[in-house]
């Protein structure tokens, strides 16, 4: 053999040898199952108090209500997908029931449902019509049911456990695909009032028993957790993950300081969910017709929720015709023309992007790789002993912005403890911001700034850094 051809074998085995280190980082846990994973990439859906509340403008009925008093005149549950769907939102989570025990579909396991109701003379069924709106629309279907039920005659013994646990096996049963059951802990009967001891890992088994790929929403998840405020805003610092251990939904659950901000030694991967309302209240009321939040303040809500790694559940309580106000219309569609003129254009999407560590050195974890925002497994990782690196982005012009977002690939779990921002000035690299976690999506809002360069300073993580995505927006409305 001669040697060009000893040499051409031996680069070839070099290469070849340096080509297999590929592996990707192992994941870290807690970590996402695949179904939390698709939920998480939601972002942004409606919620909808709908019932007896709507009609005799109570937030928490007394189940002493008459079903008659349910009559929407013009009850239309496509124009509820309709207008959900034209205001970029990816689902719909109804009340099935609430507190007040009223069923929105003729549940045999109560008297106090739309079967008893006016409306369609009692043969009507609104989750079936949701559910059937849903899927025409391509939205996700959910269900909220409360536990508390202040109309049953069996609340406060152990047979109601049964009658829940049968309410939804009807519920998950019958209507197709549910990808979230909300569970209220909420309960007002006072000291004085029936004690129900509930049975969480009967209603949880019976809920994935029949929806296994369904996320179930309670103080402690097991699927997603409430943030603990009805503000949706969740803690600047956000951990996907809690401990659950000795704790249940309402009066046992965690502070709400800790559901605010996760823990970040929780064992299990319980993502938040912020739940808030257009209006002040959740249900429906005339008075509330010039009270609807404006476009400026629900910008606010979405950057404290889904830009601090949540959800957002926005409540759009229908009218007592049965369908969405129209102010309430208007001002989604004002909010998602704001949305999408604020994020149409990434001002990153051309630059330079180059990072003081690369795992492997391979064009594979590239840093190249976060701005390729279609494939959401492209990622950029660092080595797996490197727990602080830094990411400079060179946009090859000045650009103006005043948004940052950041992507955490949470398909490996969630590891940035700490990281700032910085812009080059010209002479000097300036402070734009310094903060703790990702997670999922992380929007920073500043003061805007005209610069070519901008760096990303990973501070501190819990195993190597991996991030799948980064985008700079400039917000021109107030």
């Amino acid at each position: 053999m001669s040697n060009f051809l000893k040499n051409f074998a031996i680069l070839s085995l070099i290469l070849s040898a340096g080509c297999g280190k590929q592996d990707p980082p192992a994941a870290l846990t807690p970590a996402p199952t695949p179904q939390q994973l698709e939920w998480q990439k939601l972002e942004y859906y409606m919620f909808m108090h709908f019932g007896p509340n709507t009609f005799t403008n109570m937030e928490w009925g007394s189940g002493e209500e008459k079903p008659e008093v349910f009559n929407p005149t013009e009850l239309d549950c496509r124009q509820w997908a309709a207008t959900a769907k034209a205001a970029g939102m990816k689902g719909i989570i109804v009340t099935a029931k609430h507190h007040d025990g009223f069923c929105l579909w003729p549940s045999a396991f109560s008297t106090h449902t739309v079967r008893e109701s006016q409306w369609k003379d009692g043969k009507g069924d609104v989750l079936k019509e949701l559910s059937d709106a849903c899927r025409e629309y391509d939205l996700k279907f959910g269900v909220y049911l409360s536990p508390w039920d202040r109309n049953h005659p069996t609340y406060g013994t152990d047979d109601y456990n049964l009658t829940f646990a049968n309410m939804l096996k009807e519920v998950l049963g019958n209507y197709g695909e549910v990808f979230e059951q909300w569970f209220d802990g909420a309960c007002g009967e006072g000291p004085n009032g029936k004690k129900q001891v509930y049975d969480w890992e009967l209603f949880n088994r019976t809920v994935l028993e029949l929806q296994p790929d369904a996320v179930i929403f309670s103080d402690v998840g097991p699927g997603c957790r409430w943030i603990g405020n009805e503000a949706a805003r969740a803690g600047e610092t956000n951990w996907s993950k809690l401990n659950v251990a000795g704790f249940e939904p309402g009066e046992k659950a965690p502070k709400t300081g800790i559901l605010n901000k996760g823990e970040i030694d929780g064992e299990n991967w319980i993502p938040g969910e912020a739940d808030v309302t257009i209006r002040p209240g959740w249900f429906y009321s005339p008075e509330t017709d010039d009270k609807v939040k404006s476009v400026s303040r629900l910008l606010d809500i979405y950057y404290s929720s889904v830009g601090r790694n949540v959800n957002l559940l926005l409540n759009v309580p229908p009218d007592r015709r049965g369908r969405i106000h129209p102010t309430d219309s208007l001002r989604l569609m004002e909010f998602r023309r704001a949305l999408d003129e604020i994020f149409a254009e990434n001002l990153a999407e051309k630059a330079d992007i180059k990072a003081t560590n690369v795992r492997y050195n391979s064009n594979k974890f590239s840093p190249r790789k976060m701005l390729e925002t279609e494939n959401y497994d492209s990622y950029w990782a660092a080595d797996d002993n490197v727990i602080q690196a830094t990411i400079t982005l060179d946009l090859k012009a000045e650009k103006t912005f005043n948004r940052l977002t950041l992507q955490e690939y949470i398909a490996l779990g969630q590891r940035i403890k700490a990281f700032s921002v910085e812009y080059w000035d010209g002479e000097n690299w300036q402070l734009i911001d310094r903060q703790t976690t990702v997670g999922y999506k992380r929007i920073l809002c500043f003061p805007t700034i005209t610069a070519q360069k901008i760096r990303i300073n990973i501070e501190d993580a819990l195993a190597c850094p991996v991030l799948n995505g980064v985008g700079l927006y400039l917000q021109k409305i107030t």
